[in-house]
């Protein structure tokens, strides 16, 4: 939670859960649990996820994930984004995805680098979420449109 304004509350968590749960309930996709193969250790979320405030870009899905720090540098994040991603244009067929985090946050943004999102800082943004005046408010925003995704996962000839 390093790029979040405070660690949730067991209550606060809770109701993150709840949340997710009543998301699948309306409309069949959201935030997945990831585990670890090898372990069976939940290693924290990744999914889609509607934003849920006002923006210059919203309505808007986006790509998200969270992971326990033991859990970061195995590119389980890159992995299942890739996999929402597909899921968002294949089976919901969205027209664009983004994600957004703190400009503080390189090892994300490295991420959506990874998954082929692309930077405009003339998007970027002041979260309204955050108070005014908090580092972590000011927040850059990556887009990946369905055209582009498609053209980068598209196998190569020969």
């Amino acid at each position: 939670m390093e790029h979040f304004p405070a660690p949730l509350s067991r209550s606060q968590s809770d109701l993150l859960v709840d949340r997710i749960k009543e998301q699948f309930s309306k409309e069949g996709w959201g935030l997945w649990a990831v585990e670890v193969t090898a372990t069976g250790g939940f290693a924290g979320f990744v999914g889609l996820n509607r934003a849920a405030f006002a923006a210059r870009f919203t309505p808007a899905v986006e790509v998200g994930w969270r992971l326990a720090h033991q859990y970061w540098h195995h590119g389980y994040a890159t992995e299942a984004a890739r996999a929402g991603l597909t899921y968002g244009f294949e089976a919901l067929d969205l027209a664009e995805i983004v994600s957004f985090t703190s400009a503080s946050n390189l090892r994300s943004q490295r991420v959506m680098e990874r998954l082929g999102m692309q930077r405009n800082p003339e998007d970027d943004f002041t979260h309204p979420g955050i108070p005014a005046g908090n580092p972590l408010s000011r927040q850059v925003l990556y887009r990946l449109a369905r055209s582009a995704w498609k053209a980068s996962s598209a196998p190569s000839p020969g």
